[in-house]
Order: structure tokens, then C-alpha cells, then sequence
């Protein structure tokens, strides 16, 4: 009995630390969004042309556009299930209300279903019970933790954030030195922050290093080649 409540215990706690580990590997990749979309943007305004108020102009447009969106977009999302949550722990107070035997017939399967004996699941789903039910069924049931529900604000205001410090980096860089090394020295600290973030991402999601290193590094080069491409070619047809 003891090893099962404890393992009811501990199940939260594998949850609250997976939703932590998304948050940061959300942060991770929207600051890796903003180091991208800059630098690709600002690259690209560079084959065009080297005034120092253009670049700076657009960059500064992509920073807060892209922080903006990425903000609202994070916000929608994560309202959306907050709301799906709260729905599901309305549903589950409502049944817990009008059918509670039934909800702890539930319980105790789904407590065996985790390996317990019916006896010990049943004595476990009783106690749970007892002790808070919407709580033991939000946890083993639906796999929501009530006192830790999404907050949509903090996802926006995080998105805005990472994205701004990953943006800063091309803005900085392409804006601040001479004209002669601009390019090479935004093309290089660019490259080099998204390998960082390749393998940051990589080692919060157990993957290989070298390859997210490589993929993160590839896709940012080719998008700063393409983008410098058009931007040149529209610059020596005078647009």
C-alpha cells in the first residue's frame, strides 16, 4: 500500500519536471526562430544594400514582428489548452458529483492497469480518494497536475523573449561593424549560435548532438544563402 501511494505520489512529479523540460525546449527554439528569421532577413537586405539605417530599419521590423507573433501564436496555443484542461477537470467534477462509486470502480483500474493488484488498487483508489479525488483522477487519469495548469501569459511573454535575444544576435552583428566585415562576421556568430542551440536541443531531447548540430547549421546557412541571393539580385536590378 505504501509503494503504491507513493508511486501515485511521484507520478506528478515526472510530469511537472516533462512540462519544465518543454518550456525550456520551447525557449531553446524560439530563441533559435529568432536568431534564423533575422539573420535571414538582415543577410538578405545586405545583398541589396550596405546602408547601415536599412539594415537596421529591417531588422529591427523582423525583431518585433517575429516577437509579436511568435507571442500571440504561443498565447492562442496555450489558452487553448488551458481551456481543454479546465473542460476536462469540469467533466471529471461533475462526474465525481453525480456518480462517485463508478469514479472509483475507474480509478482502481486504471491504478491496476499500472500494475497493482486489484487489492492493493483498490485500497490505494480509496485512500486517493479520500484524501482529494479530482486531484487522483487529474493525475492518473487525464495526466494533468490542477495546482500547475498552463499559464498563457507566461508562454507569451517567454516566446517574446526568446525570440528577441535570439534576434539580437544578427541585428548586433550585422549593424555594428564596418561595412567590409559585416557579412562574414554575422554569417559566422549566426552559424555559431545555432550550432549552440542545435546542441542544446539535442541534449534536452536525449538526441544526437552532431546531427541536430548539423541540421540546425545547415538549414540557417541555406537560408542565409538564399535570401542574400535574392537580396543581391534585386539590388543590382535597381529595386
Amino acid at each position: 500500500m505504501a509503494d503504491a501511494l507513493e508511486g501515485a505520489r511521484h507520478e506528478p512529479h515526472g510530469a511537472h519536471l516533462g512540462t519544465r523540460l518543454n518550456w525550456l525546449r520551447a525557449a531553446v527554439l524560439g530563441a533559435n526562430d529568432g536568431v534564423v528569421s533575422t539573420a535571414g532577413l538582415v543577410v538578405g537586405v545586405a545583398g541589396a544594400t550596405e546602408d547601415r539605417g536599412a539594415l537596421l530599419t529591417a531588422g529591427l521590423a523582423g525583431l518585433l514582428a517575429g516577437s509579436m507573433s511568435m507571442a500571440a501564436g504561443e498565447y492562442v496555443s496555450v489558452s487553448t489548452q488551458r481551456d481543454s484542461e479546465q473542460a476536462a477537470l469540469d467533466v471529471e467534477r461533475r462526474e465525481l458529483r453525480e456518480q462517485p462509486a463508478a469514479e472509483l470502480d475507474e480509478l482502481t483500474d486504471l491504478l491496476a492497469e499500472r500494475g497493482l493488484s486489484p487489492r492493493v488498487a483498490r485500497e490505494a483508489a480509496v485512500q486517493l480518494t479520500e484524501r482529494d479525488a479530482l486531484r487522483a483522477h487529474a493525475r492518473v487519469e487525464l495526466d494533468i497536475n490542477p495546482d500547475a495548469l498552463a499559464n498563457p501569459w507566461h508562454a507569451a511573454v517567454a516566446s517574446f523573449l526568446a525570440f528577441t535575444v535570439g534576434a539580437l544576435l544578427p541585428l548586433l552583428a550585422i549593424v555594428l561593424p564596418p561595412s567590409s566585415v559585416r557579412l562574414p562576421i554575422t554569417v559566422c556568430s549566426v552559424l555559431a549560435a545555432l550550432a549552440l542551440t542545435g546542441w542544446w536541443s539535442a541534449r534536452l531531447g536525449a538526441a544526437l548532438a552532431p546531427r541536430a548540430m548539423l541540421r540546425n547549421v545547415g538549414g540557417g546557412a541555406l537560408a542565409m544563402a538564399i535570401t542574400y541571393a535574392v537580396g543581391s539580385l534585386l539590388g543590382a536590378a535597381g529595386v
